[in-house]
């Protein structure tokens, strides 16, 4: 806090009648969030909690399989405003070799593929999530993947990533979270990150041969519905300025508490189905590398019950073409797909 003192919290009123004190010092935000959490679901060291086999454009610009495995490991220390994925983890880190015992477990499950997800709801490169020890024995597991792709943390990339690197007969690819370009929203969201400390790691990858893919969060708490489309779009041109080779637009959810209270307060709520449409159409026109709409868990309560699933069928067509589709129309609610021109 610029000049010193207490830490104030700061009273924001959008709706009449409606206000909301939320923390402006990042521990404060911490015990906010915390407080409002609902419970943990249980999850075994031994064990990662989900694994599957999905189809995803490549590099290369052809749909391949994706092996996808959600690793089970001791909680992020990040306490960010939107997320749930503390939610799969453990309180305490895990012992030396239950990674690499997950990893075991999840390919014995699963379907070849040709590139692999590791994605443990928080940093790889955090040595209390994943021991660094264990590096080399996750390594020799992924010898037969041509490309490897992992989530982390700005403030955790570093050598370790170049040394997993060297490790690796194919490409490393770190996924980061940017979440959005706006500053004040930014820094609601409690990830403790500049837009600067984002393009320096983003910086250290590519000097190191590692590509970036970056999420992006489409109309996230704090931020108005009119305004999501134009911040969405500044955010896919910051994650390609910055060399990103993939960006991920993730629609906005609820479900860990805090969300809750915000939408409560009128600080948020979900992101209609034609704002991601529009939000993929610019990023796929920039040509600057490929855009990801996450169609996971969409609701269709707020959309029209008889072009819903045909929509979304058409993002996830764009999302394997990387291309835009023909639009859908609808004789019910008397409007079409977006992002068709």
């Amino acid at each position: 806090m610029a000049g010193g003192g207490v830490p104030q919290e700061i009273p924001v009123a959008v709706s009449p009648g409606v206000a909301l004190i939320f923390p402006e010092s990042p521990a404060e935000r911490d015990e906010w969030i915390l407080a409002r959490r609902p419970y943990r679901m249980p999850v075994n060291a031994r064990e990662p909690y989900a694994c599957f086999v999905e189809e995803e454009c490549g590099a290369g610009g052809q749909a391949e399989p994706v092996a996808t495995i959600f690793l089970t490991n001791r909680e992020c220390p990040f306490r960010c405003t939107m997320c749930d994925l503390w939610r799969n983890t453990l309180a305490e880190s895990v012992p030396a070799g239950a990674i690499p015992e997950q990893i075991d477990l999840a390919l014995r499950r699963l379907e070849p593929a040709g590139a692999v997800k590791l994605y443990n709801s928080g940093s790889f490169f955090d040595p209390r999530a994943i021991p660094p020890g264990d590096d080399a024995a996750i390594a020799a597991r992924l010898r037969g993947f041509n490309r490897v792709i992992v989530e982390c943390h700005p403030a955790f990339v570093g050598e370790r990533c170049r040394a997993f690197r060297d490790l690796l007969p194919g490409k490393l690819e770190v996924a980061m979270g940017l979440e959005t370009v706006h500053p004040e929203v930014l820094q609601k969201l409690n990830k403790r990150m500049t837009l600067d400390q984002f393009a320096a790691a983003a910086g250290f990858l590519l000097h190191h041969a590692i590509d970036l893919r970056v999420f992006i969060l489409v109309q996230p708490p704090f931020m108005k519905a009119e305004e999501a489309l134009d911040w969405a779009q500044q955010s896919l041109d910051f994650a390609f300025a910055c060399g990103a080779a993939a960006a991920t637009l993730i629609p906005t959810r609820g479900g860990n508490g805090a969300m809750e209270s915000l939408a409560d307060a009128g600080f948020f709520e979900p992101p209609k189905l034609s704002l991601l449409e529009d939000a993929a159409a610019y990023g796929l026109k920039l040509r600057c590398g490929r855009v990801f709409t996450d169609l996971w868990d969409l609701k269709q309560s707020r959309e029209c019950p008889r072009c819903f699933d045909a929509r979304v069928q058409r993002l996830r067509e764009m999302n394997l073409r990387q291309s835009l589709m023909d639009a859908v129309k609808c004789d019910l609610c008397g409007g079409q797909s977006r992002g068709t021109v």
